[in-house]
């Protein structure tokens, strides 16, 4: 077991080989304490869209939880960077914390699903993205009543990126092994999956409308919080989320008909 000095000197590479190679816990326990930052980028980035009866520091302790499950499932030796690997489980650790809250009402959860299958029927159908009166109209409801819906599922629903696509270097959800392979080599079939994946996405956010597309570059891309773009949009923070919602629910749209 690594000396509380030795491990202040410790590189996070060296931290990591005592751990998976020696099963050294004080390793484990110094890899968690210099991860924690992540938790908390992650825990801010999530909670910008949800009521104030959700406290940061509970996203914090669910985060807390998916980011010792990610140090204990990775394999360094695949030659993926950790941080890329963990913030799809400490993210995911928070939407199952806030699931087992409860803290939607069901109604907002089925009105939810409802703008989500008519964006996609109705974009399948047109062929491109559909504009805010088409949705609403295919709805059955006045503007009002849709961008109200907006706003509710905004600050009910964490929608991401993630969400729409999955996370590539998730080892758990990569079913396709051969029976024998080089483990530390890429398999051929996952590259050019992934490699189509990333170009339909790129396609997607391209079919964008501008302040949607503004917004998913300025969030995902430029690292850029809610309050930031709205700032730079000189608009309310609600309404970057607004847009965000509009954005992702076009790309899971056009993503899923592609995945059926």
């Amino acid at each position: 077991m690594l000396n509380p000095s030795d491990i202040q000197e410790k590189t996070t590479e060296e931290l990591w080989r005592a751990y998976k190679i020696r099963n050294d816990r004080s390793a484990r326990d110094a890899l968690i304490t210099r991860y924690a930052p992540l938790v908390k980028y992650v825990a801010g980035r999530v909670v910008v869209n949800l009521p104030k009866s959700v406290e940061e520091g509970d996203l914090i302790g669910y985060g807390s939880l998916g980011l010792i499950d990610a140090i204990e499932r990775f394999d360094p030796q695949r030659g993926v960077k950790f941080e890329t690997y963990a913030v799809a489980r400490v993210r995911g650790a928070m939407i199952d914390g806030l699931r087992s809250m409860d803290w939607v009402p069901v109604s907002v959860r089925h009105r939810n699903r409802q703008l989500e299958h008519a964006v996609k029927d109705l974009e399948n159908r047109l062929g491109r993205s559909a504009t805010d009166e088409e949705i609403a109209a295919e709805l059955g409801i006045t503007m009002e009543e849709y961008e109200q819906r907006i706003q509710d599922m905004a600050s009910s629903s964490i929608l991401s990126l993630e969400d729409v696509w999955g996370n590539v270097d998730d080892s758990d959800t990569n079913t396709r092994r051969p029976e024998v392979k080089d483990e530390k080599a890429p398999d051929p079939l996952d590259e050019a999956e992934w490699s189509s994946r990333r170009e339909a996405l790129a396609n997607a956010i391209a079919r964008l409308p501008d302040r949607e597309r503004l917004v998913v570059s300025l969030y995902y891309f430029e690292g850029l919080t809610v309050k930031e773009i709205a700032y730079v949009m000189r608009v309310s923070p609600s309404r970057v989320s607004q847009l965000h919602t509009k954005a992702v629910l076009r790309l899971k749209a056009v993503l899923s008909h592609m995945a059926d």
